[in-house]
């Protein structure tokens, strides 16, 4: 098929074989090891090509921003991927939760605001899907813009079921902006996230 700027993408999934697939290890995420032969862009066929992918929940993210007094929320917790980190691994990062069963992406936006920053979400905007890392992951991202009321925000959150240790900070777009500059905001449903809202912010606060 070819998209409005006329690149040509000529495969789908039928230009895919997958010759064997083996479990490797199941917990709360998936790993797999797959052996596929896929299409060539010169034509023919590739020989056996070996990859492990990691299979994860689908998942949503929340940019909380108040138009009216020009802040966002942010989240901070401990993040087990970062435990290597040379600064730390407590993180800053926009709301965000995984897809369960039957639920929508918009839905997940607004139970994950609640939980994790005591949040109701005014309107939701739709930003982007895309998968973070599809080279080894299949999880795929809905990132959105919350419209919210801040003033009363703040304070440790989470659930005490799943263990979660969460710290709710209210700033002004301009320190966000700093700090995505500064590489404190290193993640990135942040880094898209605030580039929208950079494009967007006069229009949403004329709403006002």
């Amino acid at each position: 098929m070819t998209d409005s700027a006329g690149i040509d993408t000529p495969f789908t999934a039928d230009d895919v074989e997958v010759v064997a697939r083996e479990y490797l290890y199941e917990g709360f995420f998936r790993l797999d090891k797959v052996i596929m032969r896929h299409r060539r862009f010169a034509g023919g066929w590739s020989g056996e090509v070996v990859r492990e992918v990691h299979h994860r929940h689908d998942a949503v993210g929340v940019m909380l921003y108040d138009p009216e007094r020009d802040a966002v929320v942010l989240v901070e917790q401990i993040r087990a991927g970062a435990l290597e980190d040379p600064e730390t691994p407590w993180k800053l990062e926009c709301v965000a939760g995984l897809v369960e069963k039957d639920e929508s992406p918009e839905e997940v936006a607004r139970r994950e605001a609640l939980e994790e920053s005591g949040c109701e979400v005014n309107d939701l905007i739709f930003l982007h899907s895309y998968y973070p890392s599809p080279g080894a992951c299949d999880e795929r991202v809905t990132l959105f813009c919350g419209l919210i009321d801040s003033s009363d925000l703040g304070g440790l959150h989470g659930l005490d079921e799943e263990q979660e240790d969460i710290r709710v900070h209210v700033v002004s777009f301009q320190r966000a902006w700093e700090l995505l500059r500064e590489g404190r905001l290193d993640n990135a449903m942040c880094l898209i996230g605030f580039q929208w809202l950079a494009a967007e912010r006069a229009s949403l606060r004329a709403r006002r």
